[in-house]
């Protein structure tokens, strides 16, 4: 089958490393989607080990419309009795950019309406009406430049979901966007798992669980469900394979540093309470404090914050003064890395120092850019150490 990830702008070399790493060797990358294949044993791999990507589709057909009777044809060419039940619950989900047909929700409709009339006629049922009380499945089309392309969501929620975070706190960092600034830093506790990671602004506590699972091996989707699970058309046991192979190759019992703090007590208490539903609560070492306090006697550590962007006119001389005292701390680490996501484009000249690397993500909507500071090296380390990216500098 052909599979799409759809993947956050700026993550896709991200995306792609992590598929390599689970034996995918073709990946491009495509509008925002990467390419790959498999059979359901992938689909189930993917979605229980992908850290940043989006969620897993299985695309169905591509081809050409740019009116609402086109669009109903080509839907109703697709072979949708191999893949739904006459009972499924169908939900769709579309897009349009630069196309004729720009009406998604009508489009979505005219589409729905083909599904049902090609199930109706080829399971021979003679319904005119459809209960749509069996399993979920989400149809994704999107349409680019008048070119439709069809797929079905094996995800059902977003990769993201891992299911530990369940309270809410001032603007969280998506799980997966945490994934993906980790792996874009020096923090690789494969080849160090004693190296230091530390969060000075760790909110809900994202990103130190994220580190944490990652440095014991804890598959991202190891404990939630998938749509795909429920399907007729899928083998059965595919996804408690890919569970098996998960707990089988975790590292729970690996010695970690890793630190989360934060200046709210509210926001450790939910910290600590999503790093006990993530299974990782004894590795992450949680502290109420002032950012400025932070010192660290351990060498050559990692520290990956998300603070706040001070996107009101009136938080702007705060969140300077904060940025200033978060460089004056840093330069106190002369042998740390730092890697720093933030909106605000005079960032680097707040913080006191220009960057080592700049990169361009998006958080929450908002533009914004991921600045590398880059500590001293340990002696032993060579000048390959260094993630190299295809996009190593960008202007922000």
């Amino acid at each position: 089958m052909q599979l799409l990830i759809p993947v956050a702008a700026g993550l896709e070399s991200v995306v792609k490393r992590q598929l390599f790493s689970l034996g995918f060797s073709r990946a491009p990358a495509f509008n925002g989607r990467i390419e790959t294949e498999g059979d359901w044993t992938a689909v189930a791999r993917l979605n229980v080990f992908l850290r940043s990507g989006e969620r897993v589709l299985v695309k169905l057909a591509e081809f050409p419309a740019v009116t609402f009777d086109e669009l109903y044809d080509r839907f109703y060419e697709i072979p949708w009795e191999d893949w739904l039940r006459v009972d499924s619950r169908i939900l769709m989900d579309g897009k349009s950019a630069q196309s004729a047909l720009a009406a998604v929700k009508a489009a979505g409709g005219v589409a729905k309406k083909a599904i049902l009339r090609r199930l109706a006629d080829h399971k021979r049922t003679g319904r005119q009406t459809f209960p749509e009380t069996g399993p979920r499945t989400v149809v994704n089309f999107s349409v680019l430049r008048d070119r439709v392309t069809v797929a079905l969501d094996t995800s059902g929620d977003g990769l993201h979901k891992r299911g530990y975070r369940s309270l809410a706190y001032t603007a969280p960092l998506k799980e997966t966007l945490a994934a993906a600034l980790i792996d874009l830093s020096l923090f690789h506790p494969d080849a160090d798992p004693e190296k230091p990671f530390a969060d000075v602004f760790c909110g809900s506590g994202t990103l130190p669980v994220e580190a944490a699972m990652k440095a014991l091996c804890i598959a991202p989707g190891a404990s939630r469900s998938f749509d795909f699970e429920s399907w007729d058309c899928v083998p059965a046991g595919v996804a408690d394979r890919a569970r098996e192979e998960a707990r089988d190759g975790e590292k729970r019992e690996r010695k970690v540093r890793i630190f989360g703090s934060d200046i709210s007590p509210e926001a450790i208490s939910i910290s600590s309470y999503h790093a006990r539903r993530a299974g990782v609560a004894g590795k992450i070492q949680f502290s109420v404090a002032d950012m400025r306090a932070f010192r660290s006697a351990v060498p050559y550590g990692v520290m990956i914050s998300n603070p706040p962007y001070g996107e009101r006119l009136s938080d702007k001389q705060s969140v300077r003064d904060l940025y200033a005292g978060l460089g004056r701390m840093f330069r106190a680490l002369p042998d740390w890395s730092a890697y720093v996501l933030t909106s605000r484009p005079d960032f680097e000249r707040w913080f006191g120092a220009r960057a080592d690397r700049k990169k361009k993500l998006s958080n929450a909507n908002l533009a914004c850019g991921l600045y590398t500071y880059f500590g001293k090296r340990p002696p032993s380390s060579r000048a390959g150490d260094r993630p190299e990216e295809e996009d190593e500098e960008e202007t922000l």
